[in-house]
This record gives structure tokens, C-alpha cells and sequence, in this order.
């Protein structure tokens, strides 16, 4: 981040922030977004069954608040992540997508601070 991308202080108050509507392949994500100069931050919800569309590349940080999630990596690799874990990824090392048999709730924090160097 450079030095005009400085975000002050400020109280989020998730329930005034408007929710949109992402298909995956199978069921539906719910997104709260936040978007700052070079930093995202998310509320996500996916949907019992939720499978996302598409392989992503990009780098998060991504936090499980309530359920359970797999993080399945292009190569093979399945991860499964409980309320209380996180993972962290920079940009272009590993495509990735998300899972969910009973549905999750997740803080996904994202930007340019991730991109490789």
C-alpha cells in the first residue's frame, strides 16, 4: 500500500451493510463488502452445498466465524477449516475453492498487500 491509500479509524456495523448474491456452481454466496483502497474485507456466507464456480487465484486471508468449510487446492490437496481457523495465501500460489455441506459464515480480507513482490 502506498502512503495516500490510509484508511482511518472506523466502527463497521456489518448489519448496515448491504448483502449481494454470488452463484457457485452449486448454491449461492452472500457477500458484505468493504472496499478501501488497495484492502477488501467481506462478511461471506455460502449456502448449504455451496461449491464455488471457479478456481481462484487470488490471494486472502480468509477467517471461519461459524461452521465448516474445505479448502481444496487445484493440485489435490483438501483442507478443512472450522470456526477459529484461518488460512492466508498471496496471490497466483495456489488456485483454490471453497466447499461447504452445511453452509459457513467467513471475514475473507484481501488486497494489494498480497500481491507477490
Amino acid at each position: 500500500m502506498t502512503k495516500d491509500c490510509n484508511i482511518p479509524f472506523q466502527v463497521i456495523g456489518w448489519d448496515e451493510v448491504p448483502k449481494t448474491e454470488h452463484k457457485g456452481e452449486h448454491g449461492t454466496a452472500f457477500w458484505q463488502t468493504l472496499q478501501f483502497p488497495g484492502l477488501r474485507i467481506r462478511i461471506v456466507e455460502y449456502s448449504k452445498g455451496y461449491l464455488a464456480d471457479h478456481w481462484c487465484r487470488k490471494g486472502h486471508i480468509v477467517h471461519c466465524l461459524e461452521g465448516e468449510f474445505v479448502s481444496e487446492l487445484e493440485n489435490g490437496e483438501r483442507f478443512t477449516l472450522t470456526q477459529g481457523m484461518t488460512y492466508v495465501v498471496s496471490d497466483e500460489l495456489s488456485s483454490h475453492r471453497s466447499s461447504t455441506e452445511q453452509g459457513v459464515k467467513l471475514m475473507i480480507i484481501d488486497g494489494d498487500f498480497l500481491q507477490l513482490k
